[in-house]
Parts: structure tokens; C-alpha cells; sequence
């Protein structure tokens, strides 16, 4: 009879897999800081595109967002009945102009300081030693030169 007291060895670490695991709690935690906001991760998104390359098409925003143009059709479709876009052409068969209202802005503005919150409590000074330095290797890999 053994009596080997010897704990099971951990799995083996995979980055893929604790990628999964942080982004998970990423974005359960900015989805509940947008949430006062009627604000979806994905909404969020879209915004950010729209204001990030005023005159957008819909499938330059297809592209960015990794989805059909489609979808991006009909949640640009949602976001201009929420008054937060404007498509300047919306004519069938020409290119639209997709950019931000001022209540956009005003929206995009206020997901920003909810995403520096979500931002300080999982990656800032307070947190986790870990996690600071995944999020200071993330900043330092994707900063511009």
C-alpha cells in the first residue's frame, strides 16, 4: 500500500489557454462596466471604428470587426435608430459615409472612462503583480515606434 502524499502535478501551462481565461474575465468585467451605459463590448466596437476612420464603409467595417457586412449593416442599422451614427449617403447602391453623431461622441466618451476603470482595476497599480505585467508586456508589444 502507498502512501505517496506527493500533490498532482499541475497541467501543463498554456498561453493560449490563460489568454482565454484573462479574456474571459476582460470582458465579463467591461460588459458589466458598459452596462449603465446601454452599451454592448460589440457596440462598443463598432464606435470605436466609426470614430476611429470618420466615412467608414460597411465592409471596411466588416473587415475590422471580423464579421459580414451584413451584420455590420444591421447593427449600423440599430445604431443609427439609437441616434449615435449617421450614414451621410445611405442610397442603395452607393458608398456610405458612416460617422459619429454628438451623442455618439458623448456615448464613445463615456466608454472610454469605463473602460480606464475596467482598465485600472485589473491591470493598475492595485492589482494583481501579475496582471500588471500582462497588461505593461501588452501596452509595450502593440505601442507605436
Amino acid at each position: 500500500m502507498s502512501t505517496d502524499n506527493a500533490r498532482p502535478t499541475p497541467p501543463v501551462t498554456s498561453a493560449s489557454i490563460i489568454v482565454l481565461t484573462l479574456a474571459r474575465k476582460v470582458e465579463t468585467e467591461l460588459g458589466a462596466a458598459l452596462a449603465p451605459l446601454d452599451l454592448t463590448i460589440g457596440r462598443l466596437g463598432l464606435l470605436g471604428h466609426i470614430s476611429g476612420v470618420p466615412g467608414v464603409s460597411f465592409s471596411d467595417l466588416a473587415r475590422m470587426s471580423g464579421t459580414s457586412v451584413q451584420s455590420v449593416h444591421n447593427a449600423v442599422k440599430a445604431l443609427v435608430s439609437a441616434g449615435l451614427v449617421q450614414d451621410r449617403t445611405a442610397r442603395a447602391g452607393s458608398a456610405s459615409t458612416i460617422e459619429l453623431t454628438a451623442k455618439g461622441k458623448r456615448l464613445l466618451a463615456a466608454a472610454r472612462v469605463a473602460v480606464s476603470e475596467v482598465d485600472a482595476r485589473l491591470f493598475g497599480p492595485e492589482s494583481d503583480p501579475i496582471l500588471r505585467q500582462v497588461g505593461a508586456a501588452i501596452l509595450a508589444a502593440f505601442a507605436e515606434s
